[in-house]
């Protein structure tokens, strides 16, 4: 089974998901075209090949065992997914200009953030994030937020030199643990108003074309994860502005520590410990 996010059934014009279900010994097919894609797996481990390239991913048990392996299959490939024990892979997309080579990147070059403390500590695991894989579009990361705490906060969005105008068109996949549910909020500005407070579940899409994002909340008792797709025209980068209604937070978590139930690593890991947003 394959579930998907276009540029087209989104109405933007760079951000992409496809999440594929592989039985044991399955495989999936496609023609890439003109988008550079970042393999995931969520749970399982396959083989990537693309015209006479391959990387065996490990992958992991679930999204909260801990951070996996990816592979890079640049556009115009022919990319074809092998699920020896089978599993579910995440397949994000941007429209890409350039044709990038094929690349593994390893569990240990995938660099692991404690971010925020209290009831904001969150993890974020960055395998696609420009500082860890160069690509033309694409940045890809997966936060994870404990049961009863806040990510995604202070609320957010990407702006370019006008205010108000976004440059990055956003997806969240979300899993949350246990079968329960979490939250995400989505607000614009006045001049381009949106608004958005849903229920996510496990394989639930929340698409985020602009205004403040956050927070993504986990309900008490249930750990929640998201994946963030984002690509957009501009540059290559981040460009976080904080809600200045709500940027004081930020300084507040100076004097707490970060939550003890954090990192989610298969050995509890040694993680960077960065005060940033996301």
């Amino acid at each position: 089974m394959t579930r998907e996010v276009t540029p087209e059934s989104a109405g933007w014009g760079y951000s992409g998901l496809r999440v594929v279900d592989l039985p044991p010994g399955g495989t999936f097919h496609w023609d890439t075209g003109e988008d550079e894609v970042v393999v995931v797996p969520l749970a399982g481990s396959a083989t990537v090949t693309a015209d006479g390239d391959r990387a065996d991913l490990a992958g992991r048990e679930s999204v909260f065992a801990g951070p996996t392996d990816v592979a890079y299959v640049p556009r115009d490939s022919s990319l074809t997914l092998t699920g020896t024990p089978g599993g579910r892979f995440a397949l994000a997309t941007a429209r890409a200009r350039r044709r990038l080579p094929f690349r593994h990147v390893p569990l240990a070059q995938v660099r692991v953030e404690l971010r925020g403390a209290g009831s904001c500590s969150r993890q974020v695991n960055n395998f696609a994030t420009p500082d860890v894989l160069e690509a033309d579009r694409l940045i890809a990361c997966e936060v994870l937020t404990p049961g009863g705490n806040w990510s995604s906060y202070p609320p957010h969005k990407h702006d370019e030199e006008r205010p108000g105008e976004s440059v990055l068109e956003e997806i969240y996949y979300y899993e949350v643990a246990g079968g329960g549910m979490g939250y995400q909020r989505v607000y614009g500005t006045d001049e381009r108003p949106i608004d958005i407070l849903r229920e996510v579940r496990s394989g639930d899409v929340v698409l985020i074309p602009h205004g403040w994002h956050g927070p993504s909340m986990a309900a008490p008792g249930y750990d929640l994860y998201y994946l963030n797709v984002m690509a957009g025209p501009g540059a290559r980068s981040w460009l976080i502005c904080d809600d200045p209604a709500h940027a004081w937070v930020r300084d507040t978590w100076a004097e707490q520590a970060i939550d003890p139930r954090l990192p989610f690593t298969p050995e509890g890991g040694s993680p960077a410990v960065d005060g940033g947003g996301r």
